[in-house]
């Protein structure tokens, strides 16, 4: 499992502590806090998963004379939509410049930092491409409405390629970033660890 991916035991933190705010909407924040703490998390734990919703626009506070209430977000399913799309085409737009500025720079890199950047690069592009096929799916799941996006990704990721094919350490780099990828390539069969 990647470091990116959350576990079992943080969904289901965020789980708990989502119901907890929709089933009890008159709960201040100390109250909720007493609720859930120390039988199903920790304060610490609490604290991070609350910041974790607030940051992620799930829940919202509310404040009422010095008491903090948390509430859910209103359509929060089309500001999620919103959000995805802001990052992604945020994102696309930075991966061009980086893989521009990769031209010249790499070649004058250590081998670790080749290898950290070249990685860095292909994850972020398989995650912007991604996110293209999240809003592809979301907004119309019988057509693609990132075509030319998903086609400018794969030549990016095609360009990566040639630069690290094209440089003196390639024999070194390659397996290395090739081995680092494998996480997002389908595996011979389904690993049940993931769920």
């Amino acid at each position: 499992m990647s470091q990116f991916e959350p576990t079992p035991k943080k969904y289901e933190r965020e789980r708990i502590l989502l119901e907890s705010i929709k089933n009890n909407p008159n709960l201040h924040h100390n109250a909720l806090l007493k609720t859930l703490v120390p039988e199903f998390m920790a304060k610490s734990t609490f604290e991070k998963t609350r910041d974790s919703l607030l940051e992620k626009e799930i829940i919202f506070v509310q404040l009422r004379g010095n008491m903090k209430f948390y509430s859910t977000t209103d359509d929060y399913e089309i500001k999620l939509q919103h959000r995805i799309e802001r990052n992604t085409n945020n994102s696309f737009h930075d991966l061009k410049l980086e893989i521009k500025r990769l031209d010249t720079d790499y070649p004058h890199k250590d081998i670790d930092e080749k290898i950290t950047l070249a990685n860095a690069i292909l994850r972020n592009l398989i995650r912007t491409d991604t996110g293209f096929t999240i809003l592809d799916s979301s907004k119309n799941p019988k057509k693609t409405l990132y075509r030319d996006e998903h086609l400018e990704i794969q030549q990016l990721i095609h360009r990566v390629f040639e630069i690290i094919q094209s440089d003196r350490h390639f024999d070194i780099i390659y397996p290395t970033i090739v081995s680092n990828l494998g996480f997002f390539v389908p595996q011979t069969s389904w690993d049940k660890d993931l769920i």
